[in-house]
């Protein structure tokens, strides 16, 4: 009997010991949500350099988390290839969305899920019939850009193994490389690539269809359960009540 209320005891208070290591307590008591973001993922981040100021989907998504937690945001310039350690380096509390992928998900904590997309190949309009595949960029002499630390880049090397792949970084993106001639095509989101093709009409989606559909969602610190409770708690409620619907709409956006 002893030995059981011991172990209750041990338990109760592992519990409690977690709970007032949540970063949840922390921000309530500092009145402010640290969010790591890019800034640089049309429509989900972008960040306005005239003005520094951050807009976007996930923008709105921080916003009204920070409304709800009854506190303020900031938003911390974050870059691809060091998003992950700024979550283990206390830099932020969590990042705006980013893919769920295996070599995150050994350092970091992942929320519920709340966008799906296909991951599509981007070439030149004018190289369209020469590139009309996924295939035909899978070839040796073929130059496939990346942008460092992002999931595309970990994707190129599956997808193109006979490639070159050619990788830049932030603030340099992948497309300005097919834009300026410098590679033949890269990879990317389907959300940022129906968006990409608007603004440089000189770019084409490559027909044959998307492939690996990825899962977007927030990191946060690894191990801390009830933040990342509540959080993932705060999505499933705000799908019930419609907020990501109309979110959707605002940015002619459609998860898979």
């Amino acid at each position: 009997m002893i030995k059981k209320i011991l172990a209750i005891l041990a338990i109760t208070l592992f519990a409690a010991s977690a709970h007032a290591a949540s970063k949840l307590d922390a921000i309530k008591k500092n009145g402010e949500l640290r969010v790591g973001t890019t800034g640089d993922w049309d429509p989900m981040s972008m960040k306005d350099p005239a003005t520094n100021k951050y807009k976007g989907f996930d923008i709105d998504v921080m916003s009204e988390l920070a409304k709800d937690l009854g506190v303020k945001v900031k938003f911390v310039p974050a870059e691809w290839k060091t998003i992950v350690a700024g979550i283990t380096a206390d830099r932020y509390d969590i990042s705006t969305s980013v893919t769920k992928t295996p070599s995150r998900a050994k350092v970091a904590g992942f929320t519920a899920t709340y966008y799906k997309y296909a991951t599509v190949p981007i070439v030149l309009k004018k190289n369209l019939k020469k590139f009309s595949t996924w295939d035909s960029l899978n070839k040796n002499g073929v130059i496939i850009a990346t942008t460092l630390g992002t999931s595309q880049e970990e994707k190129a090397k599956e997808f193109f193994p006979k490639s070159k792949l050619q990788s830049v970084e932030a603030p340099a993106r992948d497309f300005q490389e097919v834009l300026a001639g410098r590679a033949d095509g890269n990879i990317t989101s389907s959300t940022e690539a129906n968006k990409l093709v608007i603004k440089y009409p000189q770019l084409a989606i490559v027909p044959d269809g998307g492939k690996n559909p990825a899962f977007l969602a927030m990191m946060v610190p690894k191990g801390d359960k009830v933040w990342n409770d509540y959080v993932s708690n705060w999505i499933q409620d705000k799908q019930s009540s419609g907020f990501f619907k109309k979110l959707l709409a605002k940015y002619n956006l459609k998860s898979l």
